[in-house]
């Protein structure tokens, strides 16, 4: 398999660099498993007292999932796929936002939907002169997940209704306003920066307080400049105040008729939009705003994915006229918000997805070693009591046969998560056999 990120620790610092420049770094499913390793594996490591996330190329850091790769799934009829690979991301948003070392995140670029899962939840997060930051998921008939809908919960007034519904591209200055970055460095200003924060990684033996990787940034940031959102505020806590999308609608048009063009050029693009995404983004960053925390708001987002996912036409077709065939002119279904069900937020927000999102967070790393040592097992090289003994304590190994052809398969708890194992050992196929993962070890 080829690597599609670079992870080196030096000096202290683990920097992770997400490397699909090409595809400007987007997200996919076993990128995100390597992802998951690494973290893993620099959770427990006691040289790691810094994480520094960047992006490799000079576009940007992410430009979100791979909607692509989720779009076949779903054309193909395999949704759990699609389920699945919500949460290996669910579960590499919330290990970046509570590792027990600062994070800093380098926004530099384009950097949208996924990206602000992996960028947006870290304490220290940098943004540059190039920055371009959005929850663009209502263009492709979609929700803001990946914790968006937490994070625009907290922007002020009414702010987050405006940046969800009609998926708006921020800048540095929009960025920090709204509560989604907190530094502006000019990027050529990066390199000295990551220097700087290594320094202070070797500096000691303790762990390193927030504050004081703070204070580096801060040595290189410059005031960012005013948001063009603060002279919108007044206008937009009006129109989004209202209670459903169709009446925010109608706010904007009447601020329109009194001279306000941009209320104008926001209700068009409203217009354009997914009437389903719509109301089910806005229900969605509403509810957000009584989440307690991260955790909560992703599993109430993999819920409204999973509905979309399952039950919704607009997400394909969002992704087909976005992405796939670029004529930029999706059919919705239903084609206009007079026609969408008034309760249809509640309905999403209701969904009881096929699996639960917590259930599979076991690390790639520890699957793959335990698969492994079985192979061994039955192979030539027999492993030590001690690896044994390690990967039935990590896994539950529940048992262990051989089958007629030569073949041996292995039963290992539900809560290994096939899509935890699968892609990660390539004379092994995966499958899901009532209550226990069946991992056939081929001959």
């Amino acid at each position: 398999m080829t690597s599609e990120i670079i992870a080196r620790v030096d000096d202290g610092v683990g920097h992770l660099t997400l490397d699909r420049p090409r595809a400007l770094n987007a997200l996919g499913y076993s990128m995100l498993g390597e992802i998951a390793d690494v973290l893993e594996e620099w959770r427990v490591d006691p040289t790691v007292r810094l994480v520094l996330l960047d992006g490799a190329g000079d576009r940007g850091l992410c430009a979100g999932g791979d909607v692509r790769e989720l779009r076949a799934s779903i054309v193909a009829g395999r949704p759990a796929d699609a389920r699945r690979y919500f949460r290996r991301e669910y579960a590499v948003d919330a290990a970046l936002a509570e590792l027990p070392v600062p994070v800093v995140t380098i926004m530099d670029g384009i950097t949208m939907g996924g990206g602000v899962g992996v960028g947006a939840h870290a304490p220290v997060r940098v943004v540059t002169e190039r920055s371009r930051i959005a929850m663009p998921e209502t263009r492709i008939g979609f929700t803001p997940d990946v914790g968006g809908s937490w994070l625009l919960a907290r922007a002020p007034g009414r702010l987050g209704e405006m940046l969800a519904l009609g998926a708006v591209t921020m800048d540095a200055a929009d960025a920090i306003f709204v509560g989604l970055a907190d530094h502006h460095v000019p990027s050529e200003r990066l390199p000295v920066l990551a220097a700087d924060l290594a320094a202070l990684a070797t500096a000691g033996v303790d762990p390193l307080d927030v504050e004081d990787v703070r204070d580096v940034v801060r040595r290189h940031a410059l005031p960012a400049p005013v948001s063009r959102l603060v002279a919108r505020q007044t206008a937009v806590d009006a129109a989004y105040a209202a209670g459903t999308v169709p009446e925010i609608g109608a706010r904007l048009r009447a601020a329109a008729r009194d001279g306000d063009e941009q209320a104008g050029a926001e209700a068009d693009e409203l217009e354009r939009l997914s009437p389903t995404a719509l109301t089910v983004a806005l229900a969605a960053v509403r509810s957000a705003r009584g989440l307690p925390d991260l955790r909560a708001a992703l599993e109430q987002e993999y819920g409204l994915v999973c509905w979309f996912v399952d039950t919704q036409p607009d997400l394909v077709e969002g992704v087909r006229a976005q992405v796939v065939d670029k004529d930029r002119d999706p059919s919705w279904h239903p084609a206009t918000l007079a026609e969408v069900d008034p309760g249809v937020g509640a309905q999403a927000l209701a969904y009881v997805p096929a699996e639960a999102l917590w259930d599979d967070a076991l690390s790639p790393r520890l699957a793959r070693r335990a698969v492994e040592a079985v192979v061994r097992r039955f192979g030539e090289d027999e492993p030590t009591t001690d690896e044994l003994a390690e990967a039935t304590g990590d896994l539950v190994v529940e048992l262990v046969e051989r089958r007629d052809d030569g073949g041996t398969v292995v039963h290992l708890a539900d809560s290994c998560g096939e899509h935890f194992l699968d892609g990660y050992w390539p004379a092994v196929r995966f499958d899901a056999v009532g209550d226990v993962v069946e991992v056939t070890v081929e001959s």
